[in-house]
């Protein structure tokens, strides 16, 4: 039996227990509840206050991307206002891959809508691996206005796919000056390296040749960017500020097309070089290779069959002769050694040679020939001039000797570059006995001497460097580097700049006199009976000073005859030729390599001939 006085002390006891166990827990949730808000308010505080740049910056770039706005590319013009290289409207289709979900199987939808080659889609991953994921890729470029609809009716089924319009560039002209002028192309992965990224941001093509690469940062511009906001999708909503970006500056050159087309016709199908200044300032007037090739399929990537025909073809319509082809100058290079033979005083201008046909030197039995199987009899340095006797020249050389010969035709710019305004041009050479021991680890022989004085053996020149020694010896010893550009214009003021160029160092000539002498020479070169090019004076309204010249391609053995009708095309001699006219005031110089030409007066003489005409046609006396 339970005592009853006891229930209700242990009952009272219980209910302050449970009062004090409750008391506890609340304390501990009270505690628990104030840490945790602590810590939200933390951080909170961490994320509104420390963080808030971070996380608005974040935040504001889900909402607005940075997208660049490409410049438009500076034209070029020729002297007289003919657009050589334009921008035309066109579209392309760009992916954003970031934005699409399967890559692969867009591509091959795509293929349904817009035509789509392999080269497209090989050229498309090429520039995927050299961008990020964020930008726009080209996948075909110039659709046509078909296309573009067609696309746009199916826009919805492509997301991160969409049509860019811009700017192509576009050589209305075709091959026209091509080696002049160049072309663009899609910037490369090595290019892409050493480009300032900030200025070619949103741009894809850069200069690659010719004018176009020479004067990039001219022709590019200024980029520009506007903030523009997008939703989930990637979509443009709108434009929230922007920057314009600055375009190129435009071009105009010293060339004249029409001279330059009547050079690369009066050339043919010849492989050569045709490269005509003005004396007066060193303008370029007209800078032929040929054959050529059309530099348009080159702006938006060339199909590889395509591409390996011009790189294969025996013809090198890539190569630029006219910078960068190394012909030995043959006979044109004689009144250079002349002249020098004059201002050295190893000869006098009434000193005769007797020629008999060949040359030996003393104790020695090999035969250096003559061009003329019987010789010319006695001759004087006007008539070894305007008859090209060799004998004469290997007297002369010899008598001159490696050095002397090398160090006046350096002065003239021989073997080393003109400096022009274009990139890739070759030195060449002017040999010595220096460059052969270091070169060949070989004596040099003084029967290199006697070939070295007609042009021949280790000697080679551009076509670019023949003309502009010729037009040296026009200007009687002033020296002007080569320009192609003539002016740069404003893109917006329109205002032209003059690109002149600074004259380069004078031929240095003790007695003036003997400018005179060497010109008169060359006159009769083309204006007299016994001239090696009088054909091509024939009816000229202008006095003509020029100088044919003939290179030999490979050696004659001594007990051998060249006949040309037995000699491989390729393998026939070269044929140069070099003038100037008015010779009194000379306007114009010119030098004509025409490869296997065989003779400088049949083959190279007519083609100068044709390019004075016109010229002075346009520019009349």
């Amino acid at each position: 039996m339970i005592d009853s006085r006891v229930a209700p002390e242990n009952s009272i006891r219980d209910r302050i227990h449970e009062a004090r166990l409750f008391n506890r827990r609340v304390i501990v949730v009270v505690a628990a509840v104030l840490s945790l808000m602590a810590l939200v308010i933390v951080r909170l505080f961490y994320l509104q206050i420390v963080y808030h740049e971070h996380y608005t910056t974040l935040s504001q770039n889900n909402r607005i991307t940075l997208a660049a706005l490409p410049p438009g590319r500076g034209l070029i013009y020729d002297r007289n206002g003919v657009v050589l290289a334009q921008n035309l409207p066109a579209y392309s289709l760009e992916i954003v891959p970031e934005q699409v979900p399967d890559l692969d199987a867009t591509l091959v939808a795509l293929q349904e809508i817009v035509a789509l080659t392999d080269a497209d889609i090989k050229r498309f991953r090429k520039a995927l691996a050299q961008k990020r994921s964020a930008k726009g890729v080209p996948l075909r470029f110039r659709l046509s206005e078909e296309e573009v609809a067609r696309f746009a009716v199916n826009r919805p089924r492509f997301p991160g796919v969409d049509v860019a319009a811009g700017l192509s560039r576009h050589y209305p002209l075709g091959a026209l000056g091509v080696h002049a002028i160049g072309y663009v192309g899609r910037i490369s992965e090595d290019e892409l390296d050493n480009l300032d990224t900030s200025n070619y941001s949103g741009t894809t093509h850069i200069g690659k040749t010719g004018v176009e690469k020479s004067y990039e940062e001219i022709l590019h511009g200024r980029v520009g960017f506007e903030q523009v906001e997008i939703n989930a999708q990637g979509r443009r909503l709108r434009v929230l500020e922007s920057t314009p970006p600055q375009a190129g500056q435009n071009l105009h050159l010293n060339m004249d097309i029409r001279l330059q087309a009547v050079a690369e016709q009066a050339l043919g199908q010849n492989r050569g070089a045709v490269v005509a200044l003005d004396p007066r300032d060193g303008s370029v007037l007209a800078l032929a290779s040929m054959p050529g090739y059309d530099p348009n399929p080159f702006v938006n990537g060339i199909d590889s069959k395509s591409y390996d025909a011009l790189h294969n073809s025996p013809d090198q319509p890539l190569y630029n002769r006219a910078l960068r082809g190394a012909y030995p100058p043959g006979s044109t290079i004689k009144p250079f050694v002349g002249l020098g033979g004059l201002e050295m005083k190893v000869i006098t201008l009434d000193q005769n040679v007797f020629c008999s046909g060949f040359y030996t030197l003393k104790g020695q039995a090999h035969h250096y020939r003559d061009w003329k199987h019987g010789g010319h009899g006695s001759v004087s340095l006007d008539k070894a001039i305007v008859e090209s006797c060799d004998v004469y020249f290997y007297t002369l050389a010899h008598a001159l000797g490696i050095d002397r010969l090398h160090d006046f035709l350096t002065r003239f710019g021989f073997g080393v570059k003109t400096g022009i305004d274009l990139t890739g041009e070759l030195e060449a050479l002017i040999p010595s006995p220096e460059w052969k021991r270091r070169v060949h680890n070989q004596p040099w022989y003084p029967g290199e001497t006697l070939i070295a004085g007609i042009g021949q053996g280790y000697t080679l020149v551009t076509p670019l460097q023949l003309a502009v020694a010729t037009a040296s010896l026009a200007n009687r010893g002033k020296r002007w580097p080569p320009a192609l550009v003539k002016a740069v214009e404003d893109s917006l003021s329109h205002a032209l700049t003059p690109s002149a160029g600074e004259p380069l160092e004078q031929v240095p000539i003790v007695n003036p006199a003997h400018w005179q002498s060497v010109i008169d020479a060359m006159v009769r070169v083309v204006h007299s009976e016994h001239g090696t090019a009088r054909r091509i004076g024939l009816g000229a309204q202008y006095t003509i000073a020029g100088k044919t010249g003939t290179a030999q391609v490979f050696g004659v053995k001594q007990d051998e005859k060249y006949v040309q009708a037995n000699v491989a095309e390729r393998l026939r001699d070269h044929a140069l030729f070099i003038a100037f006219a008015p010779a009194d005031d000379p306007r114009i110089a010119v030098a004509v390599i025409v490869e296997n030409g065989s003779h400088g007066s049949t083959a190279a003489a007519p083609v100068a001939r044709q390019v004075m005409d016109r010229y002075f046609l346009d520019n009349p006396l």
